[in-house]
């Protein structure tokens, strides 16, 4: 029988996944790994990850870019075994300045620097963040108020009760956990016995108020919703045949779901 390579522990894969899937689109804060983005992980049997990153669209912000690809390096970070690491942009109109300067150890603020220097970066993180809290803080409170709970039972609600609610299934209980995340994170010193409900600047919710504060976060859903429904359908013909011109695929080809036509055969 001959001798076999070395195997790759399985759980070593399993956690490059888990820790990429805590990496959010910070427009749509939906994982990368289920938009599709991260299209191959591989671990090398020294230990060493390669990972393949494409984007919807060719033109993407490089300030999104930025974003998600840092969001992607803090994980491979935190990586129990401490690997060296390759992340590789894909046909994205940045991605040789991207991927030089990863190969050349810059940091992903030094890389962009250039490319996004009109944007202040920590603000627009920060805008990302505000939306994100306000989609899951909407979906756990329409969840309550589908339980029969009344407005005021809802917002005099503390942390410690939050926490022994069960939706069952649906977005209120796949949202609940991740609201509690962005609720300690904006609010670190949070305590079981706060209010579970307060607006992203830290005020109380008015009972009588929660109509209409719902009908403010319902606006950012719906907004957020609408761009992954973009976003996805751009995914969704972006990697088809385009036409090319001076190497650079079309706008059209991404807006008109078309196939160029073919040349037939011996002509």
């Amino acid at each position: 029988m001959g001798a076999t390579g070395p195997s790759i522990p399985s759980s070593r894969q399993a956690e490059v996944w888990r820790r990429l899937a805590e990496v959010n689109d910070p427009e749509l804060d939906e994982p990368v790994t289920e938009m599709g983005f991260i299209e191959r992980v591989e671990v090398g049997t020294d230990g060493g990850v390669d990972v393949d990153f494409r984007l919807p669209t060719y033109w993407c912000s490089p300030n999104f870019a930025f974003l998600m690809l840092d969001g992607v390096r803090k994980a491979l970070d935190a990586l129990s075994w401490g690997p060296a690491y390759r992340v590789k942009l894909h046909d994205h109109m940045f991605a040789d300045e991207v991927n030089r300067g990863i190969e050349a150890g810059r940091s992903f603020g030094d890389i962009f620097a250039g490319l996004a220097a009109d944007q202040d970066i920590g603000a627009l993180r920060e805008t990302f963040r505000m939306k994100a809290f306000k989609r899951r803080q909407e979906a756990v409170l329409v969840g309550l108020r589908a339980q029969g709970l009344t407005d005021r039972e809802i917002l005099d609600m503390d942390l410690k009760a939050l926490d022994v609610v069960r939706f069952g299934s649906g977005e209120a209980e796949r949202q609940k956990p991740r609201y509690r995340d962005a609720l300690l994170e904006r609010f670190p010193a949070r305590r079981p016995a706060d209010p579970a409900f307060i607006t992203w600047e830290g005020g109380r919710i008015p009972d009588v108020a929660l109509g209409a504060y719902l009908a403010e976060l319902r606006g950012v859903r719906i907004n957020m919703e609408f761009n992954g429904a973009l976003c996805r359908g751009l995914q969704r013909t972006r990697y088809k045949e385009v036409e090319m011109i001076d190497g650079e695929p079309t706008l059209v080809d991404f807006i008109l779901d078309r196939v160029p036509e073919r040349a037939a055969p011996g002509a």
